[in-house]
This record gives structure tokens, sequence and C-alpha cells, in this order.
């Protein structure tokens, strides 16, 4: 191979890629970068054989050909060397890779011992605007474990949605928190197989960093069990999780006897300043509901204690639970809206989070119990 590129149109796509690259492997080309020149693109791929990313970026490709290269090490040789034009060329199984003043050599694995990405595209079940993918999929995500022993539950559920006109339902849960989301995305295919699927919470995450393009179209193969993500000059595949996702629909709470609308920046503000007590105390923050306003408190016996009120609009009964600080806080992080709403029924229930005048959208929060 050669070819010739610019180094700043590689930066930030080579670190997305670096993410794919297997920490420890028995396998040393999995610890390799694929480098592929061809047809006017020089294409970056990792894996670690559960997540697969494909970059691309323009380039003069001189003579077409592949290789691999150490990852790390041309990951930090990239990120450190001044922008410019950089060549690489393949000579005696070696990669040379020369700019103005830099001439670098690289041992190399061949090409053809690199396992593909994905043999097949598969089914399209799906095109959702990148705008989706940044505000939707980034509500439900974060809720998935980070327990890799719990297959079902460090996956984001995606679901085919009847009656809303196509798209389908993301669900993400740890055990202790759920976030759902309805009505996302559209253009369904009603030929797939399978109305329901559930993909690594790790690929998602990456999803709703790339942030290129208008759109990202989804495809599924049941022949590699493998979800992939089409974006511009972006692929991300995985292979979908096998074990069963719990029945979520059966925590999901049908009525309230205590309803508070209220600033989502003002109760984060006092969560967030009542944390400061709580980390001391198993992370305990406390929810007092009065007639008008919703206190927000947390005592550690070494400390002290702290109490804010923040003002809202309360329905029912006044009412007080307490849940873990950590919990409230990613909850509020990744939410944009002004206004949340907060329904619970008791002190051992549920709570449940919406966004003010969005329907779609809910979290759920288990409380805990508290000795008085």
């Amino acid at each position: 191979m050669k070819t010739s590129f610019l180094s700043e149109n590689l930066g930030k796509k080579i670190a997305l890629v670096n993410h794919a690259v297997s920490s420890r492997s028995q396998l040393p080309v999995l610890l390799n970068f694929l480098l592929v020149s061809k047809k006017g693109k020089l294409f970056i791929s990792a894996t670690d054989l559960e997540i697969g990313i494909e970059v691309s970026i323009s380039a003069n490709v001189e003579e077409e050909g592949g290789v691999t290269v150490p990852a790390k090490t041309f990951f930090d040789l990239l990120t450190n060397i001044p922008k410019g034009k950089i060549t690489l060329h393949t000579e005696d199984q070696k990669l040379i890779l020369k700019s103005e003043k830099i001439r670098t050599v690289f041992q190399t694995i061949p090409q053809e011992e690199f396992p593909k990405i994905y043999e097949e595209k598969g089914e399209k079940r799906a095109v959702v605007e990148r705008k989706t993918i940044e505000k939707d999929f980034a509500k439900v995500v974060f809720a998935a474990s980070q327990d890799s022993g719990r297959p079902a539950l460090s996956g984001v559920l995606m679901k085919k949605e009847e009656g809303r006109g196509g798209g389908f339902v993301l669900v993400a849960t740890d055990g202790y928190r759920l976030s759902l989301k309805r009505g996302v995305g559209g253009g369904v295919s009603s030929a797939s197989k399978e109305d329901q699927l559930v993909m690594p919470a790790r690929i998602i995450r990456e999803l709703v960093s790339v942030r290129e393009g208008e759109s990202v179209e989804i495809f599924v193969s049941d022949e590699s069990n493998q979800i992939l993500f089409f974006q511009d000059e972006t692929v991300l595949a995985v292979r979908l999780i096998e074990a069963e996702f719990p029945s979520y629909e059966k925590i999901i709470p049908t009525d309230f006897s205590t309803r508070v609308v209220v600033g989502k920046n003002e109760i984060q503000s006092a969560v967030k300043a009542c944390s400061v007590f709580a980390r001391e105390a198993a992370s305990i923050i406390k929810f007092s509901v009065g007639k008008d306003k919703l206190v927000v408190s947390a005592s550690a016996p070494s400390l002290g204690e702290s109490t804010i009120d923040v003002d809202a609009v309360v329905e029912g009964e006044e009412n007080e639970i307490a849940f873990n600080s950590r919990y409230l806080l990613d909850f509020f992080s990744n939410i944009e809206e002004e206004e949340v709403i907060f329904e619970m029924t008791g002190p051992l229930n549920p709570g449940v989070f919406k966004i003010k005048g969005d329907d779609t959208f809910l979290h759920i929060i288990m409380p805990i119990r508290v000795q008085e």
C-alpha cells in the first residue's frame, strides 16, 4: 500500500477506533489497527471480537493494500506529531510513516490475520436522525449495568412498538433504576424476524459520542447475530446479547399519590449540594414533599446535615422518600429539558421521574429504606 493524507483529518476518528482495541488478548493482531487504502480512502479498523469500529478519511491512494500495525504505538504517534501531510507505505513487511520531518517504521501483522468486523449487513431495521441518537439514546443508556456478569442488564433493549406509527422502545436497567423511551426512530421494517433485541450498552455509548452525519442506518444480521450502525464515514458493529431482558413492564407504577413538578436545574443543584453530606452516609438523599415545595436533605453523623427547599407545584399527599444521590445526579445530567415531574406512592415504592410535556419518556429509581 501507499497512501497520503492530512493528519488532522484522522485525529478525532482514530480516538474513536482506539476504543475497540483489545486491552489484553491472546491474539496479537487484536492489539493492532487494520489500515486499508482503496478507492480514494484510508480505512482504519479495530475490534476486540465483541465490538468493531471502522472509520475512513479521504486520502491520495497511489497503491491499494492493507496491513495491521500496533494500535497503541500508532495512536500515540499520530496524536503527538504536528499537523500536516503524512505518507504511509509498506516495504518488506513493515509500514513506513513519513511527514515533513518524521520517519517512523512499524512492525506489522498481515491483513489476512485480522478478523472481519462484519461479514454482511443483514436486514435494515431503521434510520434514526443523529440528533435523536444524541438526545434519546443518551437518556436511556446510562441506566444500563456496568456488570458484564449480568449480560441482559448490561444491554439496551430495542423493541418494535405497535400503534405509534413505527419506531421502537428503548429500555435499560441495572436492577436499581430503569430508563424507557418510546417512539424512537422511524421506518422500522415489519419484515424483521425478531420484534426485539438487546444491544450491549457499550456500543450505544460509542454511538452517542460519534456526532457526525445527519442520520444513522441500523442493520441487523441474523446470520452473525450482529447489529451494525452506519453513518457517513463510520461503522460500528457489535454482537447482540442473547440473554433474555427482564419483564420491565411489571415494575412501572400505574398510578401515584404524590406528584411534583419542579425545575430541573433547581433540584439538580440541591441534590449536588446535599451530596456533600450524603457521600459520607451511604449516598442517601431524602426528598420530603410539602404543600408547595420539595425539601432535599442529607445528613452524616460525623459531619452534620444540609436541608434545601426547592419551589415546586405539588399535587396529592405530602410524602417522604430516599434515593441514592448518584442515581439522581446521573438522571439529571442526562436530560436537557427545563422541568421534570416526580411521582411517588410511598417511601418503599419506586420513584418515577418524567419530563414535563413528554409522555414518551420515564425514569424509575428504586428507593432506599431509611431507619428513623
